[in-house]
């Protein structure tokens, strides 16, 4: 249900990280590790899995609106996620 704006004591811009100041030029990640780095959190901590599924429902739009400054690599094997890196 919709809420007033005046409803929230502070509210923010929604701003999202650029590929360039998110990712190292030299490294490739998973979707989730993505997410936690969108959440200013380290590519491997551990989270709970509800946690890492909303992680990584910010990541994918994330990841798709910023598909032009992205690359992509196979995973390793069919049971691996794939990996996206900063095109270069």
């Amino acid at each position: 249900m919709p809420r007033a704006k005046d409803a929230f004591d502070e509210l923010y811009p929604c701003e999202f990280y650029t590929p360039e100041e998110l990712l190292d030029a030299d490294q490739m990640y998973t979707i989730a590790e993505i997410g936690r780095l969108l959440q200013g959190l380290e590519p491997d901590a551990e989270l709970d899995e509800g946690t890492e599924a909303v992680l990584v429902d910010w990541a994918v739009p994330w990841v798709m609106v910023n598909a032009g400054n992205l690359i992509i690599a196979e995973p390793p094997t069919d049971d691996d996620p794939g990996y996206y890196g900063l095109k270069t």
